[in-house]
């Protein structure tokens, strides 16, 4: 993968972890230690993961750490969908992250994909 996908990713994830906090600012205080939390700590999980991947040498480690950061996306976009039902945000919103997160997941999955491909 060259630089500046890597960078365009980074810069993807980071806009996503933006996003989710700002937006869990204005949740109900009584979701302050759920979804709140929980969707912080997952949103937050996806870089750090992709970022402590690229800090290791061994491909077989890179590789554990870019499927964690695609599984917290999982868990992510799910806090996202009920957030969505909850009506926490409106729709223009769920939308506008929806796009955002399938992207930074089409590109994480592409890098996972790419690392195994190499050790084979």
């Amino acid at each position: 993968m060259s630089e500046d996908y890597k960078d365009k990713l980074k810069r993807l994830m980071d806009e996503y972890v933006n996003f989710v906090y700002k937006a869990t600012k204005s949740f109900p205080k009584e979701e302050l230690y759920g979804s709140t939390s929980q969707w912080r700590r997952a949103t937050l999980s996806i870089i750090l993961n992709y970022i402590e991947g690229y800090a290791r040498r061994k491909s077989l480690v890179q590789l554990n750490f870019f499927e964690i950061s695609y599984g917290s996306l999982k868990e992510s976009k799910y806090l996202l969908y009920f957030s969505n039902k909850q009506k926490f945000f409106n729709d223009s919103d769920y939308a506008y992250v929806l796009k955002l997160a399938e992207e930074i997941g089409a590109m994480l999955w592409t890098e996972i994909s790419a690392l195994e491909k190499s050790l084979k």
